[in-house]
């Protein structure tokens, strides 16, 4: 019995990195474009314009491409880290940026040891669950956005598939809405925003703690 169905995913990115490298689509997003976009409504989980310093964690960092995001819009503001499942990531994220500091863990081993952030985004890490079933990756986007939502001080974000389009893929992660706040109000916090506003067929979620 496989205790870890997850781990397929890490598999499936893991041989888009090996057959596309450092790219867009050696991250499995198929246009740049849209992938730009992400970046910038992850990053506008951040409320405060002031100067202060912020600790955001890009929970399955993948190649670090936020981060390049960051530094092109020198958002000096933000102290990014970066985690991922898959030591092939990490280790071309630590080639490229050796000063970043990386975290290469499952979040849901027990033994798992992170560090508190400010925010935690969560960009691709639920929009494809490939042969899971849909259970088990409601199963598995529940426990990891739990255990995440613990590290996070001020608030976390997160993308999946909307359930509003002219058909479900059966290999991507289409996420009803009503399924989702019934999970956030009786799990994590009331205070949330779901954005459904820029142009993609998926929808990004804000999770703030009680203000």
């Amino acid at each position: 019995m496989n205790t870890k169905p997850y781990l397929s995913i890490v598999r499936h990115y893991e041989s888009c990195l090996k057959d596309y490298g450092d790219s867009h689509r050696g991250v499995d997003w198929p246009d740049e474009a849209d992938a730009q976009t992400r970046y910038r409504v992850m990053l506008e989980v951040i409320k405060a314009k002031s100067t202060a310093k912020v600790s955001l964690l890009d929970f399955g960092c993948g190649a670090s491409h936020l981060h390049e995001y960051i530094l092109r819009y020198r958002l000096d503001h933000i102290d990014y880290s970066g985690l991922d499942l898959s030591p092939a990531f990490i280790n071309l994220s630590q080639r490229k940026f050796p000063s970043i500091s990386y975290y290469n863990l499952d979040i849901l081993d027990e033994s798992a040891s992170l560090p508190d952030f400010d925010y935690i985004v969560m960009n691709g890490v639920f929009t494809e669950k490939l042969e899971l079933t849909f259970e088990e990756m409601l199963t598995y986007f529940k426990d990891v956005v739990t255990r995440v939502f613990n590290k996070a001080k001020i608030a976390i974000a997160f993308n999946v598939m909307s359930p509003h389009v002219d058909w479900e893929r059966q290999d991507l992660f289409h996420l009803p809405l009503d399924l989702l706040a019934a999970f956030l109000v009786k799990e994590l916090s009331r205070d949330f925003v779901i954005r459904n506003d820029y142009g993609l067929y998926e929808y990004t979620t804000y999770i703030y703690r009680k203000r």
